[in-house]
Order: structure tokens, then C-alpha cells, then sequence
């Protein structure tokens, strides 16, 4: 069953950081992709292998406008792990970034109401994680409010408009067979999340660092140097 809460306070999401190899690079493809105002980029050579247990999904407006930001991401060098397809839910499609970031882009519409555009409606950042419960339990200690919760499957935290993604928690082997990779990965996540409620490390090791600002990051933050 659903469960809801609300408050006048939300602790949520200030900045999302990618781990990159090489930052310039991804940086290049991410303002082609069109996220580029929306993440953060740092160098980092931290050994990663397999699922990295997480995704970062784009809510859309319409089939064209998937199919746009996809095409956009293909060409950037993208590796398509699902191609765009219409599904009960939708229309979407999965793809892995240069840096091995996995983007899935969707939408709840299953026909074309006008042409594509560039506009995201939502950014979602789905954490892969073995015990849903107890990592909502983790977050809510943390000072994050629950805006949706399915029992031991999915919890989704409320955010603000100043926060460039809303977080959500998801069985990682769940996860994983949505995005249409096996579920084992060792190593660094390669990202790292900013808040006023950090620095901390949840119980799979999502590492959090203390933000001062809920302000999206521009393409050319400081955390690129």
C-alpha cells in the first residue's frame, strides 16, 4: 500500500556529482546530451566494475522528445542498453554514458501530441539498494520526508523546486533487470550527493556531502578543476 507524508521543511537533493575518468570529456557530452546544468562533474580514477547501483531518469513530455534526448546521447557515444520502446507504462529507453552512467529517459505518454523539445519535466535518482525499508528508515533519519512509498519496493522522497533531482530508493536487483544489466558490481559507485543533511554514507555506500546551496550546478562548476 501507498503511504504519504508532507512537511513544511524538506531536507532534499542540492547537487549530484558524477565520477568521471576523464571530466572534459563528459563534460562534452553531457551539454550534448542536454543534463549538463543538472549534474556535477569531478575527476576520479576510483576502481568500478559492473552496476554501479544507480540511474538517473529523465521524465518527458512525449515519444519525440525520448527519442530526441536518446538520439542526442547515441551520437555523444552513448551505448544503448534498451532501445526506446512503448511499454504499459510508457514510452522509454535506456542508455550508458561514455563515463558508464546509466540514463534512462521516459514518458508516460504513448502517442506524439507535437513535435519534440529539449525540456525535462523531472529528474529522478534511483539508488539501487538491498533493503528498501531500511533505507528509507536511514533517509527519514537524515532529515528527508517520504512523498511515496510501496512497502519494501520503492520509496520516494519529496523535494523542492530548487533541487535539480528528486530521490528514490529501488531494489538494486530490480533496478538492475529495468535497466537491462545483471545486478553485480563492485567497487565505487562513482557518484556523490550534496545536501544540507551531509556528509554521510548510507548502508550500501552512497557517499553524501555537506552542500551549502540547493542552486543546480552549471556545466562549468568548479568541481571540473
Amino acid at each position: 500500500m501507498a503511504t504519504t507524508a508532507s512537511t513544511t521543511s524538506i531536507v532534499s537533493v542540492a547537487s549530484v556529482t558524477l565520477e568521471v575518468a576523464d571530466p572534459e570529456a563528459a563534460r562534452r557530452f553531457y551539454t550534448a546530451f542536454g543534463v549538463d546544468t543538472h549534474i556535477r562533474l569531478r575527476a576520479s580514477e576510483a576502481p568500478s566494475t559492473g552496476f554501479r547501483g544507480f540511474t538517473l531518469a529523465l521524465t518527458v513530455s512525449r515519444p519525440t522528445t525520448v527519442d530526441s534526448f536518446l538520439g542526442a546521447a547515441v551520437d555523444g557515444g552513448a551505448t544503448v542498453l534498451k532501445p526506446a520502446a512503448t511499454s504499459l507504462w510508457g514510452y522509454g529507453g535506456v542508455v550508458q554514458a561514455p563515463d558508464g552512467s546509466i540514463w534512462k529517459v521516459a514518458t508516460s505518454a504513448k502517442k506524439d501530441t507535437g513535435p519534440a523539445t529539449r525540456e525535462i519535466d523531472e529528474i529522478v535518482l534511483l539508488l539501487g539498494v538491498e533493503d528498501v525499508k531500511a533505507g528509507k528508515q536511514f533517509y527519514v533519519g537524515r532529515g528527508l520526508t517520504v512523498a511515496r512509498s510501496f512497502g519494501g519496493k520503492y520509496a520516494e522522497f519529496a523535494s523542492d523546486a530548487s533541487s535539480p533531482v528528486k530521490l528514490a530508493l529501488y531494489k538494486r536487483r530490480a533496478l538492475a533487470k529495468d535497466l537491462g544489466v545483471p545486478a553485480d558490481g563492485t567497487g565505487s559507485h562513482r557518484i556523490v550527493l550534496g545536501s544540507t543533511a551531509g556528509p554521510f554514507t548510507d548502508p550500501d555506500g552512497f557517499a553524501w556531502e555537506a552542500a551549502t546551496s540547493l542552486t543546480p550546478a552549471p556545466s562549468a562548476a568548479p568541481a571540473l578543476s
